[in-house]
């Protein structure tokens, strides 16, 4: 019997090695790092391997996660490939969970020649769709490994754009807690902070700042806003590279009283608590971690018809479905939510509990520890 048999038989907890090909803030890293943090330690040992340094290694490091960094230069890194196989029998890994494009490939690849299973997620549509030698990629993914999308909107289009067989993707949703609502004094203390205490609705959106996160629809749709609900401010909390242009559209369109540019917040639960309203104006979303949260908190929403929003948005319910770049159809379901206490505050409700029911944390962490034994379980019986 193998070390890692015996280890299975023994029940001492299995080695799962988290590889994610991106380190900055965002929902495919944070659901990352939450997993890592979270297995059942009776059953699991979590270690974390980064192509480079960043957000991600910095809260791995702050929570004791061991994580390594392995750059790697190019389509065919002998070396990488080498220091990948050797972490692997340092670490004793019984299976490898790759997240998007690059780690799912050259986790796939490396996990085979080692005989390590993996699950490969992929969180979004992002480019792997758009080349040949990407689509060619995931097909090796799915016979190589257990393959995964985050909602059902994105294994379709994996299915039709990528042509992997439906019978070799499942779906895992992202999942988030529900948490306790903050403190009045707390909620009151941050509106001071931002200064929106003397207006009467609060707009807001969480997200970096791209192109693909559609801010600037949100930005264009505000001045119709404005004229139905003229004490209304929009709080944009994320970092990227579109924040100058933002900005200059936000100065050009002479709304500079009525937009705040927060930066990157560690505040997120009790600043969504401001928010009268949560926007999601993307262009494109695997399943969006900021929708996930925004409900879970008692937001009402109003979200592009994009992606993985409608499996978790139901139209007129929790919250309202637009068609993508229109910020007349923006400006139109923002109106109608400011403009009915009643109804937005039943919308958030019923969304907040939607969460509880459907998209829980620990449902998703269920799902994928059961992925993890099944692959593991079959990868003794194929040994």
């Amino acid at each position: 019997m193998s070390k890692r048999g015996r280890s299975l038989v023994q029940g001492a907890p299995r080695t799962v090695l988290h590889l994610s090909s991106t380190s900055g803030l965002g929902g495919a890293e944070m659901i990352v790092t939450r997993l890592a943090a979270s297995l059942d330690p009776k059953r699991f040992r979590s270690v974390v391997c980064l192509y480079r340094p960043g957000w991600l290694y910095d809260i791995n490091r702050d929570q004791g996660i061991p994580t390594s960094i392995m750059g790697i230069n190019g389509a065919l890194d002998v070396r990488w490939a080498r220091q990948f196989a050797a972490l692997l029998k340092k670490e004793h890994v019984s299976v490898i969970h790759a997240h998007e494009f690059t780690a799912n490939t050259y986790g796939s690849l490396i996990g085979r020649i080692m005989r390590v299973p993996v699950l490969a997620t992929v969180h979004g549509k992002n480019y792997f769709a758009d080349q040949l030698k990407r689509r060619i990629a995931y097909r090796f993914v799915s016979r190589a490994s257990r393959m995964v999308a985050v909602s059902e909107d994105l294994k379709r289009f994996i299915v039709d754009r990528v042509g992997v067989a439906d019978s070799r993707i499942s779906v895992v949703y992202n999942g988030v807690d529900v948490p306790p609502r903050p403190s009045v004094a707390k909620v009151r203390a941050l509106r001071l902070e931002l200064g929106v205490e003397q207006f009467e609705h609060v707009i807001g959106a969480v997200g970096s700042l791209y192109p693909v996160k559609g801010h600037t629809h949100l930005i264009h749709a505000l001045p119709r806003i404005l004229q139905a609900c003229p004490r209304t401010v929009v709080l944009l909390a994320g970092r990227g590279e579109l924040e100058g242009e933002l900005k200059a559209d936000v100065r050009r369109l002479g709304l500079d009283a009525h937009v705040r540019f927060l930066g990157f917040r560690s505040d997120v639960p009790v600043l969504l608590s401001l928010f009268d309203l949560f926007v999601l104006p993307s262009l494109s979303e695997g399943l969006s971690m900021a929708l996930l949260e925004a409900m879970a908190a008692g937001n009402p929403v109003v979200a592009t018809e994009v992606g993985g929003n409608a499996e978790l948005v139901v139209d007129g319910d929790t919250g309202y479905l637009i068609p993508p770049e229109s910020p007349s159809a923006l400006a139109d379901a923002v109106i109608r939510v400011l403009s009915d206490k009643v109804c937005s505050t039943r919308m958030g409700d019923r969304g907040r509990q939607r969460v509880h029911d459907k998209f829980s944390f620990q449902a998703m962490i269920d799902t994928y520890q059961a992925h993890y034994e099944c692959a593991i379980g079959r990868s003794f019986v194929n040994g």
